[in-house]
């Protein structure tokens, strides 16, 4: 649904704990050594190699809040996020961190090189102008900071085997902006940014082929991901990925 100007609109009534039960978090775990809990032990890996010392983090869209607790003893750490819930849950996994309730769409409260790093993992596709918030992103960054993103790649080899309308992309109706990545590269770049790196996070939407059981498709399929994850590389394509993660410099 867009409205009257073509801009997609945020769908705000989704937002809330009803979300974490919904959708992609519904039918995966969140617990000690599942995909997610993976996921932000290997986030948090390339946030410390690649962000500067010294300065804050911000995360935008912050969920739950486990990736400011992985990092809270290395930033000086903020978080926002559009539901109240989630900033709940964050206060209590992250309870070094400052969060607030605020819309990535409107980053005007921060000052200009506020931070050394800006992380936002699947939220870019939620925001009616990602463009704008890429744009301020850039402000908000120091001199060689870090913007670290990942989203939806709606065109990853794989998806071909896939309903488009009910895969781990296509069933989210908050997913109002999913792009390809030459598009996001075109944005971030246009901005500033060098894109350091722009790689794929596994193919771990199974189940892809009618015959073989969705255990097994994870095993084989996904163990690129695992290898990426446990060694923390940035090796696996963008065609090999149900998301794709920019890693990006501010140079200008």
């Amino acid at each position: 649904m867009t409205n009257s100007d073509s801009t997609p609109r945020v769908p705000v009534e989704e937002y809330g704990e009803q979300y974490f039960q919904r959708y992609n978090y519904a039918d995966r775990s969140l617990g000690r050594f599942s995909m997610y809990w993976f996921a932000r032990r290997y986030y948090a890996a390339l946030v410390r190699r690649h962000a500067p010392k010294g300065g804050k983090l911000l995360e935008l869209g912050c969920g739950l809040g486990h990736l400011l607790g992985l990092l809270q003893d290395d930033f000086p750490c903020i978080g926002i996020d559009l539901a109240d819930y989630s900033i709940e849950q964050t206060k209590q996994n992250a309870p070094k961190a400052e969060a607030f309730v605020q819309s990535a769409d409107d980053l005007s409260p921060f000052e200009t090189g506020a931070f050394s790093a800006v992380v936002a993992l699947h939220l870019v596709e939620h925001l009616p102008n990602p463009q704008h918030t890429i744009a301020e992103v850039h402000r908000l960054l120091q001199p060689n900071g870090l913007f670290l993103f990942a989203t939806p790649n709606p065109i990853y080899s794989f998806r071909r085997f896939k309903d488009p309308k009910t895969d781990a992309i296509g069933k989210d109706p908050t997913h109002i902006n999913v792009q390809t990545p030459a598009q996001w590269r075109a944005w971030v770049e246009w901005q500033g940014f060098r894109v350091l790196r722009h790689f794929g996070d596994g193919l771990w939407d199974v189940p892809y082929l009618p015959i073989l059981p969705a255990k097994l498709q994870f095993a084989l399929f996904g163990l690129p991901a695992l290898l990426q994850v446990v060694t923390q590389t940035t090796f696996n394509p963008l065609t090999l990925g149900v998301n794709q993660i920019c890693i990006a410099r501010k140079e200008r």
